[in-house]
């Protein structure tokens, strides 16, 4: 099975059904799922990171993992970006410190920055949750169990993945599945982010769409450490992992 960047077309042209509703899913209590807290983390190392990830959950070496970091400012374009929704050029980009880089994921553009937790689930969705949209699905469910946690209603939007508050979006996801249906690439939760910096693209491709963050809903300071714990409870929730292990960036 040759590595396949997942959008929602490539997932009808495969035949995968839409589900506007939570699907049904099997939990996984003979599984541990590792958690990786590694801070502010570049881009493409994270990148690197995944790929090496990916190759040893494939081959049973480590268990499912997720990273959970805040990147540098970046903006990324997956595999249905158009660069017409950068709207800012080259030059002024890179006076605010913005790297753009293409990122191996479905889905349009978006940024990444300080305030911003980025989670990335190297899953193995063998042999129960092999199914595209079930596992969009279930990230939105994580999130929106994220949201809950701080008092705030998440919301799903019919017309576009991730999750939405208020009727502005909290929380942006884009994935890639491998070979051997391994997941990478992930979620994107607004904690303290400055979210001026979403005025230099069409976040999501999505025009007239606003962006918001848990400190701007609930009108005071939520960091990603904050954030980070309400994360790691939703996964388990959601995935029925029966244990969790914190593990140093360099194991």
């Amino acid at each position: 099975m040759r590595e396949e960047v997942v959008t929602t077309r490539l997932a009808a042209e495969a035949g995968v059904t839409h589900r506007s509703d939570p699907p049904s899913r099997g939990l996984w209590k003979d599984r541990t799922l590792v958690v990786r807290r590694l801070g502010l983390t570049g881009y493409r190392g994270a990148l690197e990171l995944q790929a090496a990830l990916v190759e040893r959950r494939r081959s049973g070496e480590i268990p499912d993992t997720l990273l959970l970091l805040e990147h540098p400012h970046v903006i990324t374009l997956g595999s249905s970006g158009d660069r017409s929704h950068l709207l800012l050029s080259p030059d002024e980009l890179a006076a605010r410190g913005i790297e753009v880089h293409r990122a191996g994921r479905g889905g349009d553009v978006t940024y990444h920055g300080p305030g911003q937790l980025v989670g990335y689930p190297i899953l193995d969705l063998k042999p129960d949750r092999r199914d595209l949209h079930a596992y969009l699905r279930s990230l939105e469910a994580v999130v929106i169990g994220v949201l809950r946690t701080f008092g705030i209603q998440g919301e799903r939007d019919k017309s576009a993945t991730g999750v939405w508050a208020r009727g502005a979006k909290a929380a942006a996801i884009g994935i890639r599945v491998s070979s051997g249906w391994i997941t990478s690439h992930g979620f994107a939760v607004n904690a303290n982010t400055d979210l001026s910096y979403f005025d230099a693209i069409v976040p999501c491709g999505l025009h007239g769409r606003t962006v918001t963050s848990l400190t701007r809903l609930l009108q005071r300071e939520i960091t990603p450490a904050t954030v980070a714990p309400a994360v790691v409870a939703a996964m388990v929730a959601e995935f029925g992992y029966g244990s969790v292990r914190d593990t140093p960036a360099d194991c």
